[in-house]
């Protein structure tokens, strides 16, 4: 945060001090105040306050106790305020103060004394009658910018900070009433700015001396110029006694046809550039002639020039322009439409028409610009590709292309880009994936931010001579395959779609030396760790690390910076996940198996389930009990084979018969005499609510069990009736159950049968199982079953 206040307030101070701003430190405590009505200086300040800010606001008057405490104190801007009165020694406590600004306010004098440390101060712009301030920074030896102003100026005065070794003096000329000739001429600087000149009478007086006074000169806010005739000879004079080398005027205003006669007699002095801001070109412009001969000019720069004019030949103004016979040509911010391609081979060697109306068609065909290593056209009207690929085609010595901020498209066609181009600049220009299939083969460096770019093609011509590339700001979902560049050493993939790049891709991309991939969207599952481990493997190769690797998805991960995500190897690891997790389970799972074998779960298992089937259609059918007390005799028929009777008399019998006086219809003692035995059998079946048929080896061996299983069968799906219970007493091997026992087949597919168990801890369950299989209450009925009966074998 405090990085960031650091770079708001250095932006404020250039745009209000131009570039003679403080420099502020990493460690400096700032306190900024400005356009806060103030009247006087606020008493809430940190005594650690370093830059203090209080610029534009109402205060009248300095006071000792406004800053003594204030012993750390380097930066004190307090421009734009109506400070008419300071004590003497309002500065003392101040040791360090290095940076004054007071301009701009209502002082008439100043008797201060000032710290001895001082490098920057400005008294410029306030009610100076004469520069008598001067003579209070006579001591100030470091001083290396100062800013003046006043109503008479004075070379007595100026002489007061003659033995200073200045690197810049700037001096506000607004209200200038006297001028003293040869005052400048006494200034030791390096750089003179003069401000706010409106008086015609003292132009060429001040001009005559400024020329004279220091190599860099910059005249700013002089109004327009009206130079007739009269003054030649006065131009002619501060052209020839000029030793100035760099000449910069802002907030200018010439006719067009004195704009020429001045560039025609600054061509023969001793500039070496002249760059003009917020000009305004005046009058008629037409044909004028200009001789480019034996000149030390290099640079020319025109930003923000207006035309008053309308109705004008184009090339009359351009072609003075065009023909120049100097290496660096800047005319930006001017909707300049077309520039002419020189009548001869052309000494430019940088051209920038930057944010200007220029369409495709400036420089088609040109042969002359074989000078020419530079080219910026970004911010105009370019719209073909191909065309702008022409533009370059004959510029022999053309190394740097720019032509972003263009509304640039490419439809396939033949692409011809100049072979000396290294450097292409096409960020802003909303190229698809296409712009790959006409790119200059030998560049060396490509910047493509802020396209539409969604991959890079596999199919595109070789770019062997390309190191750096940039594809940030585009839609990327994976790196692209660096094999295409095989001298690639720098690739920039920040802030496009990258949820993680693929390992064929790094893989590809491992010689790169440095990559940017920061702030894109990361999915921090498996596929981050081998990116990561690439990172550890490479630690100054991946630029912004970790501050713009932080994760996206998943949600509850959102935030977290990749450096501190983690993901166990064995989860994403098949080789690992196989050992570590599947064979555990696996194991896990015999050894489950066979316990439930050793204790025979799954019979317990079974007959629980059974039992809870039995008591679940028991409930289904308890509307029914009273129908069935009146119509049955018996709770359950049993059929078994002769050979188990043993085990029916001794075990089976007496165990339901002890539940809840449960009757058992027995063939042996309930066989009504007289009768044949089908007719017997068809009886007790009729007459029980249960058939339980003891099933074992023997049984299937029984004709008669097997009648007694047809009838019990055919009660079954005449009735709809659940009343079979069927208990296995031995296991029944299906080959030895004869082929015309189909029914008995039949029943143990579809029905579940109780199985009797050896081991006596499993009996209460089977015994539970058969009670809830014969859950009927019978104990109201009225007649008792006829008496016993001779037994007939089975």
């Amino acid at each position: 945060m405090a990085t960031i206040l650091i770079l708001a307030l250095a932006s404020i101070f250039r745009l209000s001090l131009g570039d003679q701003h403080p420099v502020i430190e990493s460690n400096d405590v700032i306190a900024n105040f400005s356009y806060s009505t103030w009247t006087s200086v606020p008493k809430n300040l940190s005594v650690h306050t370093t830059i203090l800010d209080l610029s534009h606001n109402f205060i009248q008057k300095l006071q000792t106790k406004d800053f003594d405490f204030l012993l750390d104190l380097r930066v004190l801007i307090i421009s734009y305020n109506q400070i008419t009165e300071m004590d003497s020694h309002v500065f003392d406590d101040n040791i360090y103060l290095e940076y004054l600004d007071l301009s701009n306010n209502r002082l008439e004098n100043i008797s201060n004394t000032f710290p001895g440390n001082l490098r920057h101060l400005d008294v410029s712009s306030n009610n100076f009658t004469t520069l008598s301030v001067c003579r209070g920074v006579t001591n100030l030896l470091q001083l290396e910018y100062l800013g003046l102003g006043a109503a008479n100026i004075l070379k007595s005065d100026l002489e007061s900070v003659s033995h200073l070794q200045l690197q810049q003096v700037f001096i506000d000329l607004n209200g200038l009433y006297k001028y003293e000739n040869s005052s400048l001429l006494v200034l030791n600087t390096n750089s003179l700015h003069l401000s706010s000149l409106y008086d015609q009478k003292d132009l060429f007086s001040v001009l005559f001396d400024a020329v004279k006074t220091s190599t860099v000169l910059e005249l700013s806010n002089f109004g327009k110029w009206e130079l007739g005739k009269v003054y030649d000879d006065y131009i002619s004079a501060i052209v020839n006694n000029s030793r100035v080398t760099h000449l910069t005027l802002r907030n200018l205003g010439l006719q067009w046809i004195n704009l020429v006669h001045i560039l025609q007699k600054i061509w023969y002095s001793t500039l070496e550039g002249l760059y003009v801001y917020n000009f305004i070109i005046q009058g008629f412009i037409t044909h004028m002639p200009f001789d480019y001969c034996k000149t030390t000019m290099k640079e020319l720069l025109f930003d923000h020039v207006a035309v008053q004019g309308f109705l004008f030949n184009q090339s009359d103004l351009y072609s003075v322009f065009s023909e120049m016979n100097i290496k660096n040509l800047t005319i930006t911010n001017s909707n300049l439409l077309f520039m002419p391609c020189p009548s001869k081979p052309s000494t430019f060697e940088y051209i920038d028409l930057s944010r200007n109306a220029v369409t495709d068609s400036i420089f088609q065909g040109c042969s002359m610009l074989t000078k020419l290593k530079t080219l910026k056209l970004s911010g105009n009207k370019l719209e073909k590709l191909s065309k702008v690929s022409l533009i370059t085609e004959k510029m022999v010595s053309l190394q740097h292309l720019d032509v972003s901020q263009n509304p640039l498209d490419y439809m396939e066609e033949d692409c011809h880009w100049s072979a000396s181009i290294r450097k292409l600049d096409m960020t802003y220009c909303s190229l698809s994936s296409s712009v790959f299939r006409c790119l200059p083969k030998n560049a060396t460096m490509v910047d493509l931010r802020k396209n539409d770019i969604l991959e890079v093609p596999l199919e595109i011509t070789y770019l062997l001579n390309l190191e750096n590339l940039d594809l940030g700001y585009n839609r990327l979902s994976d790196l692209p395959d660096c094999t295409l560049f095989p001298r690639l050493s720098i690739l920039s993939v920040e802030y496009n779609l990258l949820p993680y790049p693929s390992n064929e891709a790094l893989k590809n991309c491992s010689g790169l030396k440095h990559i940017n991939m920061g702030n894109n969207p990361f999915h921090c599952f498996c596929e981050m760790n081998r990116f990561i481990n690439e990172r550890i493997k490479s630690p100054g190769k991946f630029l912004g690390w970790p501050d713009d690797y932080v994760c996206e998805r998943p949600d509850n991960l959102k935030g977290i910076k990749l450096k501190d995500f983690y993901l166990p190897e064995m989860y994403c690891n098949v080789f690992i996940m196989v050992p570590v997790i599947v064979v555990p389970i696996i194991v896990g799972l015999i050894l489950v198996f066979c316990l439930c074998k050793y204790l025979d779960i799954p019979w317990f298992c079974k007959m629980v389930w059974q039992l809870v089937r039995t008591k679940h259609r028991s409930r289904s059918s308890k509307k029914g009990y009273q129908e069935l007390r009146r119509e049955f005799s018996f709770h359950a028929f049993v059929s078994y084979s002769e050979n188990d009777a043993s085990w029916v008399r001794n075990t089976l019998l007496p165990s339901i018969q002890s539940m809840n006086d449960i009757r058992i219809c027995q063939h042996e003692r309930n066989f009504t005499p007289g009768k044949t035995i089908v007719e017997n059998i068809i009886n007790c079946i009729d007459n029980s609510y249960k058939s339980i048929f003891v099933l074992s080896p023997h049984f299937v061996q029984s004709e008669w069990c097997h009648y007694e299983l047809y009838f019990a069968h055919h009660k079954l799906y005449s009735e709809s009736t659940d009343n079979l219970i069927l208990i296995l007493l031995e296991p029944i091997p299906q080959y030895l159950i004869p082929s015309r026992y189909f029914k008995l087949k039949a029943l143990m597919k579809q029905r579940t049968y109780l199985e009797w168990p050896k081991e006596k801890s499993k009996h209460a369950l089977f015994w539970a199982n058969l009670r809830a299989a014969i859950s009927i209450n019978l104990s109201e009925l009225e007649q008792e079953s006829p008496a016993p009966v001779p037994s007939v074998s089975t």
